[in-house]
Order: C-alpha cells, then structure tokens, then sequence
C-alpha cells in the first residue's frame, strides 16, 4: 500500500520490561521511539518533541505519572495512548473516556502490538488488513478477537470466536469433531466431542441464518467453513 508516514511514540514505564519489544516494534513499523520513566517523562514533554502515541505501561506506574500523562495528551491535541495491562489488574483497569486510546495486554505477541499501534497511529488503514477476514456479511478481525454481522459486533464467548475464525481461516476444509477439539481447544476435551457440537449451535445462533449457512455440518465427518 502507499507508505506510512513515520511516526514518533513514547513509552512511559517504570520498569524495562517493554524495551525490547519497542525495538522490535520499530524494526516492524515506521516508528521512532523515545523511552520514559515517571521522573523524567516531564524532560521528555518538555523537550519540544511531538508525539503522535504515547505508551503507558501501567506496571509500578503510579496514578500520579498516569494523571500527568493524561493532561499532557489533552493538551496537546489529544496525542493516543495505549495502555499495557497485566492480566491480574485488567478487572480495575477503564480506559479514559477522552481522546483516542487502546489498552494491550503486556504478554501481547510483536505481531498485535504493532497492531494495536498501527490502528491508533494511522486510523483508517485497518480494512486493508490481512486481520480482517471477510466473507458474506461475516467480517472476523483476527487481531482484535471481534466478530461483526451486517457490521453489528457479536457477542462471542472466546472459545466460539476461536472455534469460527478456525474454520473461516481454513474455508472448505472439512474437520472431525476431534481435529476440532486438537486444533481449537489444543487438548483433549475431557467432556468428550460433544462440546464441539455445543459451540457450533451457539455459533449459529448468534451469527443469524445467512452467515450460519456458510458453518456446514458434513456428515459422518464434523464440519466446514464455506467461503
């Protein structure tokens, strides 16, 4: 596609835990990056540099830096923020209601977090995406676990997202019950196939009767996807 115009992005943490993956982040986008900790994020702000994306990880942050990091961005144009969440604090994390900003979680592959970045640097760029698979009125984003009907979300459990976009991503392919117990749920269920029969009414019900045509039942073998 036509190139992306370089941006910069500043990460605020309080440990070193994200150095290496802003490394990679910029040898996988057009990024520069420039690195901050609570003390001298205030130099940073400061130094006359703009920032198109500004990084907090919320590990040992304290609610102060976050605070001044908010004001920061509001003043100056509203400049997006992704927040990096731990697993353990994401039933207290909310993510602010002013400006444009996305939360990450910090196990997230390379792959998701430029990602995530790419969405709020450049909006907009997302549909042409290699994420998106889109067929009928079915548009699965790979990278943000959302599936959308008629451009409506739906609301999946993880394993029934998981389960759909398998099959989507492998069309007319058709896969036993076991294969789909290996490859979705990665082990051996103990509840026995039956779950997968479960997951797949569910599927179809909540995606409606034009795109739950496309999630065949082959007989005697499990199901396909067709595209």
């Amino acid at each position: 596609g036509e190139s992306m115009h370089h941006k910069n992005i500043l990460l605020v943490s309080a440990t070193t835990r994200l150095h290496e993956r802003m490394r990679e982040l910029s040898h996988v986008i057009d990024v520069s990056i420039a690195l901050a900790n609570a003390a001298s994020f205030s130099q940073a702000a400061a130094s006359g540099h703009t920032f198109d994306l500004i990084i907090l990880d919320q590990k040992e942050l304290s609610q102060d830096v976050i605070s001044t990091v908010e004001n920061y961005s509001a003043q100056n144009g509203g400049i997006a923020r992704l927040f990096v969440a731990d697993l353990d604090n994401l039933s207290k994390f909310v993510l602010p209601v002013q400006g444009k900003s996305d939360f990450i979680l910090s196990t997230a592959t390379i792959q998701e977090f430029s990602l995530r970045c790419s969405l709020l640097l450049w909006p907009g760029t997302e549909s042409t995406s290699r994420d998106l698979v889109i067929v009928d009125n079915i548009k699965i984003n790979l990278a943000t676990y959302q599936v959308y009907i008629d451009e409506s979300p739906v609301d999946l459990t993880y394993m029934e997202y998981l389960l759909l976009s398998f099959l989507a991503t492998h069309p007319s392919r058709a896969y036993s019950r076991e294969a789909l117990l290996q490859r979705v749920w990665g082990f051996e269920y103990c509840g026995g196939t039956r779950t997968v029969d479960v997951h797949v009414r569910r599927v179809r019900s909540k995606i409606g009767p034009q795109a739950a045509a496309h999630l065949e039942t082959v007989r005697g073998v499990g199901y396909l996807f067709r595209a």
